[in-house]
């Protein structure tokens, strides 16, 4: 049989360590996104800016279509992080509870009136048996 032994301050040193990476994980994207911003601007154009707003060049248009087509993968890891914390800190608090639980079970049952049962009254008799078996 599998035998669990969970210590919950493991588990919120742990997940302290997964939250500080995801803390740098959410500066790294937004660098990023200024990074990438400010590569598209720096790769120019084919041609000049004729219109209101600078126009976005070739190099510039496919950065922007990469960051759009991934945007969606990159937000995942950090709510995949985020649930997996939750989810790892709420299990362990469940564990928690349970020993808790499970504890106060047997301090209940050490604690109760023992039954006591005598002989010739629904106890074993010196044959082995009941009083009213046969």
């Amino acid at each position: 049989m599998t035998k669990w032994d969970i210590s919950s301050s493991g588990v919120q040193f742990v997940t302290s360590l997964v939250e500080d990476a995801m803390d740098d994980l959410a500066k790294d994207v937004k660098a990023y996104g200024k990074d990438v911003e400010s590569a598209a601007g720096s790769a120019g154009t084919i041609s000049g800016p004729y219109c209101g707003l600078a126009p976005t060049g070739p190099v510039g248009a496919a950065l922007a279509l990469f960051v759009e087509k991934t945007a969606p993968d990159v937000l995942f890891l950090g709510a995949r992080a985020a649930k997996s914390v939750n989810g790892a800190r709420e299990a362990t608090a469940c564990y928690v509870a349970g020993d808790l639980e499970m504890a106060a079970r047997a301090e209940h049952k050490a604690l109760a009136t023992p039954k006591i049962d005598l002989p010739g009254q629904g106890g074993d008799t010196a044959a082995g048996k009941g009083a009213g078996e046969k």
